[in-house]
């Protein structure tokens, strides 16, 4: 069950125990993989020596077999020998994948001999016709997930295809004949893996000037294992197309006893691209490098869009050093004029909470569609309040009404125009709902999720709540990428019963796209009814934890950091479709390509 109780830094064991789940994709374990290879060598065997049952048991334990298994377990540390990298689980699904490409073409082989027996070569034909897409499948794949080198991966490549060859000309003799076809169908499967492994990186290569396969095996690494080594390379690459921005970090912090219980922080980052790559993951890295003396740290996300996604680490680094020196100003000991959390009218999709002599401004469009704000629209309020003599402005972009492609609000668009005016009449609003007096401050937190499992990033649930005049305003963010659409009523009426206001939001957090499936909403693999249940708990907790504070705000602007800037991800998604679609096509081409000349040629020399 996750953790309840208030958020503490974490240590690098206590994240190494966080559960990420499902990543992209994992490899059946070497049980189930040595299972699934036994039948399936079974069934390759039946196919090229039935109805001879003792060639079936002798070809079975010599051409595939133990040949599978040689291979599985040779082929990682030769990879290493050799400058690569692959993990036993990988090689094993490598041999796995390479004999379910292998039997659909027995299978097809057998059966045009079953009908025209006369036409179609001999069984000792089909098994070194098998040897060239069984080499070009693995060089394929090695090339992009153990070492981007044809050199260096040939004898690894050629590993299982030789071993196969030797134990199937045990039982075939090797006339030169048979022996010259099984050389030129490797060296025809050699060229084509070339032309499939050229033609997929083009797109990447064309765009960026880089490798695209070259950097499969780092992400493998960064996703699956958190590699330091991979993670500097993947974010080396971004840091190429970055661009210089200005950043600014802000934080509204509540104190007690001149010691900071909570913090707010609200830069103007977002948190992507992708994994725990730059300022992916944000919240957590925040909350880290923050440390203890920020308190309850709770990161929602800011209106912002994927044009300030931090390249690597380092920018992370410099916005977190931002908001530690705003936690380092002497602390005010006096009360605070606050309001609730108010809306200026039915239809506003901004709400706004005086909290000292700062508004928050929180945005949502729920139960429609809610994504992203562009920062020039945020950046906009900020400047027309202040010009018309209001107080300082810092806003939420709640995330909290999933629909893919729906919900962003972009700068001069109709719903751009109705944000600003929404925004400037809730920050009224809640200037003259505000109040003298003690403000009440509560934090809590759930973690422990799962991404795969859950869709729930590494801080999982937490919640600010404030109380204001003898009216609470509940604040539940859930450490994921969006909510699915028309899970925010339900959610919120159940926390209306414990508090008079309460919003949900998300924190945007790209770490989640690190599954199978891609986007992971939350509320796509966790249940509504665990969500109610998750959402409650924390703000009971919080509530539970009330306790009179002083509000205090502060903001850096942090110069020159470089970012991705406008265009970088739409150039980055579309030379993937690119690159998905070459390969997608090239695969298919290339396969065909090598399976049709090298009958050709079987059948010229018959």
């Amino acid at each position: 069950m996750p953790d309840a109780g208030n958020p503490t830094p974490a240590t690098d064991s206590s994240r190494a125990q966080v559960r990420r789940g499902h990543v992209l994709f994992r490899a059946p374990s070497p049980a189930v993989a040595y299972g699934l290879i036994f039948l399936l060598d079974a069934a390759l065997a039946a196919l090229l020596f039935l109805p001879d049952l003792g060639r079936f048991l002798e070809g079975l334990l010599i051409v595939w077999l133990l040949p599978s298994v040689l291979t599985a377990l040779v082929t990682p540390p030769l990879c290493a020998a050799l400058g690569g990298r692959l993990e036993f689980h990988r090689s094993s699904f490598l041999v796995l994948t390479t004999l379910v490409l292998l039997l659909p073409i027995a299978a097809l082989w057998r059966l045009a001999a079953g009908v025209e027996p006369s036409f179609v070569p001999g069984l000792a034909y089909l098994g070194v016709f098998l040897a060239g897409p069984m080499f070009w499948f693995r060089h394929s794949s090695l090339y992009g997930v153990s070492y981007p080198s044809h050199a260096r991966m040939l004898a690894p490549s050629l590993l299982q295809p030789v071993l196969y060859l030797a134990g199937l000309f045990v039982i075939y003799p090797p006339t030169p004949l048979l022996f010259g076809e099984a050389v030129t169908f490797l060296a025809l499967a050699f060229i084509a893996a070339l032309a499939l492994i050229r033609a997929s990186d083009r797109p990447i290569r064309r765009e960026f000037g880089i490798s695209g396969v070259s950097l499969i095996r780092p992400l493998l690494d960064h996703v699956g294992d958190r590699d330091p080594e991979a993670t500097g390379a993947l974010e080396e690459f971004f840091e190429k197309g970055a661009i210089p921005g200005n950043l600014v970090a802000r934080a509204v912090t509540f104190s007690r006893d001149g010691t900071v219980k909570a913090t707010l922080a609200l830069p103007t980052v977002h948190p992507g691209p992708f994994a725990a790559l730059g300022s992916s993951d944000l919240p957590r890295k925040l909350t880290e490098k923050l440390g203890a003396g920020a308190g309850a740290v709770i990161v929602p996300h800011t209106p912002c869009d994927h044009d300030l996604d931090l390249p690597s680490d380092r920018e992370v680094d410099r916005v977190a050093a931002a908001l530690r020196e705003i936690l380092a100003e002497p602390r005010k000991a006096e009360a605070n004029r606050a309001s609730p959390l108010v809306s200026p009218y039915d239809g506003s999709i901004a709400r706004a909470q005086l909290l000292g002599d700062v508004v928050l401004v929180v945005v949502s469009q729920a139960p429609a569609p809610t994504d992203d704000i562009a920062y020039s629209v945020a950046d906009r309020i900020v400047r027309e309040v202040a010009q018309e003599g209001g107080p300082r402005v810092v806003l939420v972009d709640a995330h909290n009404s999933y629909v893919e492609g729906k919900g962003d609000i972009i700068y001069g668009t109709p719903l751009a125009e109705k944000l600003v005016a929404d925004a400037k009449a809730a920050v009224r609003a809640a200037v003259a709902a505000a109040r003298d007096g003690p403000v009440e401050v509560g934090t809590a937190a759930r973690t422990g999720y799962s991404i795969g499992r859950d869709g729930i990033g590494p801080e999982g649930f937490r919640s600010l709540v404030v109380r204001v005049g003898g009216t609470t305003t509940g604040y539940v963010v859930i450490d994921g990428n969006n909510l699915l659409i028309g899970l925010w009523e339900p959610i919120a009426r159940a926390l209306r019963e414990r508090v008079d206001v309460v919003e949900v939001c998300t924190t945007d957090n790209h770490v989640v796209h690190e599954v199978d499936g891609g986007i992971n909403p939350v509320g796509e693999r966790y249940p509504l009814e665990g969500l109610i249940r998750e959402s409650r708990a924390v703000l009971e907790a919080a509530v539970a934890d009330l306790t009179p504070v002083s509000v205090q705000f502060g903001e850096r602007n942090v110069s020159d950091v470089p970012i991705l800037g406008p265009g970088y991800t739409t150039r980055l998604l579309t030379s993937l479709g690119d690159t998905l679609s070459m390969f997608t096509y090239m695969f298919a081409a290339t396969l065909l390509l090598l399976l049709t000349s090298s009958l050709v040629i079987l059948l010229a020399l018959r």
